[in-house]
C-alpha cells in the first residue's frame, strides 16, 4: 500500500530498523535514533543497488516520489542512478569551485601582491562592489559576452565610464588567469574591446608652450601664501612626482645631506621603493620649509608643525 503523510508521521522508531514501501522501489527506512530516511532499492546490471533520497520532511513524499520517477527513467536509458547521482555532485562541486568569484580571489591572491594594499583594496571593492553580485556565483567556463555586458550596463547607465572602463579590464585580467590554470577555454572579456560607450573627454587648460611654463613659474614664486603650500608649488616641477605622492610626503623619508627623496613601497601604487634626487633648489625649499613644519610627520599640513593630515 503506498504511504501517506498521515501514515509517516503516525510511524514511531522500534528496537530495530523497518522499511515501509510505497511502490516502484521507492521505501521509507526508520532506524532506532527515529530518523525518517528515504530510499530506492533497484538492480543494474544484475546486481542490487540502493540510492537514498534524503531524509522526511525535508524531502517530502510528494519529492521523493518524482526522485523515484527520475531514477527509473535513468534506468530505462541503461543510466545508473547512483552514478549519475555522483556525477552530477561532481559537477556541482567543480562549478562551485570555479565560479567566477572563486577565481578572481585566486587571482587577487597570487597576482595582486606586487602592487600597494591601496590598489589591492580598490580592485577588491571593484569586484565585491561591482561585479560579483553579477556574476560571482556562475562557474567562468560558462559565462558569455551577455553576462559580463550586465555587469557593465549600469555602470554606463549612470555615465561612470571610467569605472566601467577598469572594471572590464578587471574581468579581463581574471579571464586571462582562468585560461591560464585551465579553468577557462577562452577569454571572452576580450571579445568586448570597442563594446563600451567612448570616453566623453574634457579638455582642460594646459601649460604647452615654453612662454607659458615660464610665467607658470613666475606666478609660483610671486605667491604670497600658506608657506607650506608654497614649497609644495615651488617642488612640484623639479621633483616630478604624482601629486598624491607629494603631498602626503613625510620628512623622515628625505635626507637633505644625501639630497634625495626615498618613497617607501607600501605608498608606491607598485610596491616598489622610488628614489627621487633632489636638485639644489629642491634642498634650499626644504630647508626653508622645516622650521615651519619640520617637528612633525608630514611636510604641507595646516596644522602648525604639521602634525595634522597632509594638505
Amino acid at each position: 500500500m503506498p504511504l501517506t503523510d498521515v501514515r509517516i508521521r503516525s510511524l514511531k522508531p522500534a528496537n530495530k530498523p523497518h522499511k515501509y514501501s510505497d511502490g516502484g522501489g521507492l521505501f521509507l527506512f526508520i532506524p532506532p535514533s527515529g530518523s525518517k530516511l528515504w530510499r530506492m532499492a533497484y538492480r543494474f546490471e544484475g546486481k542490487s543497488r540502493l540510492l537514498s533520497f534524503g531524509a522526511y520532511p525535508a524531502v517530502s513524499l510528494k519529492d521523493a516520489r518524482e526522485r523515484r520517477d527520475e531514477a527509473r527513467r535513468l534506468l530505462a536509458k541503461g543510466i545508473d542512478p547512483s552514478a549519475y547521482k555522483r556525477q552530477q555532485q561532481e559537477a556541482r562541486r567543480i562549478a562551485e569551485r570555479d565560479s567566477f568569484q572563486n577565481i578572481a580571489r585566486e587571482w587577487h591572491t597570487t597576482r595582486m601582491t606586487a602592487f600597494s594594499a591601496k590598489h589591492q583594496g580598490t580592485v577588491m571593492y571593484r569586484l565585491c562592489n561591482y561585479i560579483f553580485p553579477f556574476i560571482g556565483t556562475a562557474p567562468i567556463a560558462r559565462l558569455e559576452v551577455q553576462d559580463i555586458m550586465a555587469v557593465l550596463r549600469p555602470l554606463e547607465m549612470k555615465r561612470c565610464y571610467e569605472t566601467s572602463r577598469r572594471v572590464l579590464q578587471i574581468i579581463n585580467q581574471v579571464f586571462r588567469y582562468a585560461v591560464i590554470t585551465g579553468r577557462a577555454r577562452h577569454n571572452i572579456a576580450a571579445d568586448l574591446r570597442g563594446a563600451l560607450s567612448p570616453r566623453r573627454v574634457t579638455h582642460r587648460a594646459a601649460v604647452l608652450t615654453p612662454e607659458k611654463v615660464g610665467q607658470l613659474l613666475r606666478d609660483i614664486d610671486a605667491y604670497d601664501g600658506y608657506f607650506p603650500l608654497v614649497c609644495a608649488l615651488k617642488l612640484a616641477p623639479l621633483v616630478f612626482t604624482h601629486p598624491t605622492e607629494l603631498r602626503a610626503a613625510q620628512w623622515g623619508e628625505f635626507d637633505l645631506e644625501a639630497a634625495e627623496w626615498r618613497i617607501p613601497a607600501e605608498r608606491m601604487k607598485m610596491r616598489r621603493p622610488h628614489i627621487v634626487p633632489l636638485s639644489a633648489q629642491s634642498v634650499a625649499i626644504l630647508r626653508e620649509l622645516q622650521p615651519w613644519t619640520g617637528t612633525g610627520r608630514y611636510l604641507f599640513s595646516f596644522c602648525a608643525h604639521g602634525s595634522a593630515s597632509p594638505v
